[in-house]
């Protein structure tokens, strides 16, 4: 079965989409402009069997960590289910990490997730994704939320996430919601990957001063 906007009604719709996959080692990454990525995904309601879906978070494991990223939703590999996995084992220069607050987040998976903000403040930095392949932009984001979600199991979670893995939280949750981050970046900061560089130092002061925003 290809994906069409509004197609995945049941979950014979949602397994013909599915087990295909799941023979794969790995599969593509959409791109923008594909309708999967611009719809509210389906809740998870137990469409898929347990050995099924625990196959598909594998799969998505493997494509995120050899795209590589931090993060990847179903979406993003054309399955419109409202799951994401999570993991950040990247180790950031010291000054980095301060500065953007990044800490280790060690692999999870969110089923049917859900963030609201702890407090007012925000943090700003650049951001990339996926599947909007060699290019960076500058998105104001909740500096702390608490994400209500249920684990692979089934079980009600409630976490919270401050600094960089908020960011990844919020970033990936957004999919969920066929949202992605160009829809909330400041316009002006968007750069290629060939001229990042020379912004990427750790704050944002260069940046703004040399594309004025």
């Amino acid at each position: 079965m290809i994906y069409e906007p509004g197609a995945a009604d049941s979950s014979a719709d949602i397994r013909s989409l599915v087990l295909p996959l799941l023979e794969l080692d790995l599969v593509p990454i959409v791109q923008l402009g594909h309708p999967v990525l611009r719809q509210s995904a389906v809740p998870y309601t137990g469409q898929l069997h347990r050995d099924e879906l625990q196959a598909l978070i594998e799969l998505m494991r493997r494509v995120m960590h050899h795209a590589p990223g931090v993060g990847l939703a179903a979406p993003q590999i054309g399955i419109p289910l409202r799951i994401a996995v999570l993991e950040d084992a990247y180790a950031p220069d010291p000054e980095t990490a301060e500065v953007r607050e990044r800490t280790p987040l060690e692999f999870f998976t969110i089923i049917n997730p859900r963030y609201e903000a702890l407090d007012g403040e925000t943090a700003a930095f650049y951001e990339g994704c996926l599947s909007f392949e060699g290019y960076q932009a500058v998105v104001e984001r909740h500096r702390s939320v608490r994400l209500d979600y249920d684990d692979e199991h089934g079980t009600s979670q409630r976490r919270t996430f401050t600094g960089w893995p908020a960011r990844i939280v919020q970033h990936e949750t957004d999919h969920l919601n066929g949202t992605v981050y160009v829809d909330k970046a400041i316009t002006r900061s968007l750069s290629s990957n060939a001229e990042f560089p020379r912004w990427a130092s750790p704050d944002l002061g260069e940046a703004r001063r040399g594309l004025g925003f």
